[in-house]
């Protein structure tokens, strides 16, 4: 009569960081005899909360949250009623977690840029929230390496795609025509921009994507790779235990 239904919270799929986490997730589960379940979200706060009342009711045995707009308090209250796993770290809450340590990365990807000596940088980010765990820590690394806080005209957030990214170029150059560096959250997101420069007749930019995919291997652009992958199994591996664990990972500033 036990439960093996493990759900994956998920406030959408089209991004590579979802992509990867559910591919390990899925990969880890395979040979566990649970069952895993989608449960999409889209940040919608009554969404994610029937999720956790469903684990109340004993729905599943564990939800694994890959990103979530409820605050971590009200998911750390609801642990009395199952094994709860958050991809960030929880800080303070008792929540079990496996997240990546991304500043060191952005730090060294940042500084690769002071090397380079550009004047301003494009910043290229999933959500629009300053509240958002990889909002803060992009922008603070920002701040320690240039001094400054970022030019907020030159960071725009909802990067999912590589039209994404084809949009955003049109966006910041209209508002700055002499951008030529980007920080994004994504290979794909980059060689978007990449791709409107070229259209364009407008010098290739300096970019610098993220989560290692195909793209910045054939572009030969510099990434940093998250081991998003490696996560989704820990997090899967978490979601199976009755103890309170945490597990970070360190992230990787990849120059080709």
């Amino acid at each position: 009569g036990q439960n093996k239904n493990i759900g994956v919270v998920l406030p959408h799929n089209d991004h590579p960081y979802f992509n990867q986490l559910l591919n390990g997730i899925m990969d880890a589960a395979f040979s566990s005899g649970y069952h895993i379940v989608l449960l999409p979200s889209e940040y919608n706060r009554t969404v994610e909360r029937d999720y956790l009342e469903q684990l109340k009711r004993k729905n599943f045995t564990a939800l694994i949250f890959t990103s979530h707009e409820l605050p971590l308090a009200v998911l750390e209250d609801y642990t009395r009623y199952g094994q709860i796993v958050c991809c960030e770290n929880p800080g303070q809450h008792h929540i079990s977690a496996v997240y990546s340590n991304r500043e060191p990365a952005y730090l060294a990807a940042f500084n690769y840029l002071k090397s380079l000596e550009v004047q301003q940088i494009g910043l290229l980010l999933s959500r629009n929230l300053a509240k958002s765990p990889t909002w803060v820590a992009v922008t603070g690394a920002y701040q320690q390496i240039f001094h400054q806080k970022p030019d907020q005209q030159l960071m725009i957030g909802g990067m999912r795609s590589f039209e994404d990214g084809y949009r955003a170029a049109e966006q910041l150059i209209a508002r700055q025509p002499a951008l030529n560096c980007y920080f994004t959250n994504g290979d794909d997101i980059a060689a978007g921009v990449r791709q409107y420069h070229l259209d364009h007749q407008l010098p290739v930019p300096i970019l610098i994507g993220q989560e290692k995919q195909l793209s910045s291997l054939l572009l030969k652009m510099p990434t940093i790779d998250h081991h998003f992958f490696t996560l989704g199994q820990k997090a899967f591996e978490l979601a199976l235990s009755n103890q309170h664990h945490e597990c970070a990972f360190e992230s990787e500033f990849i120059r080709p």
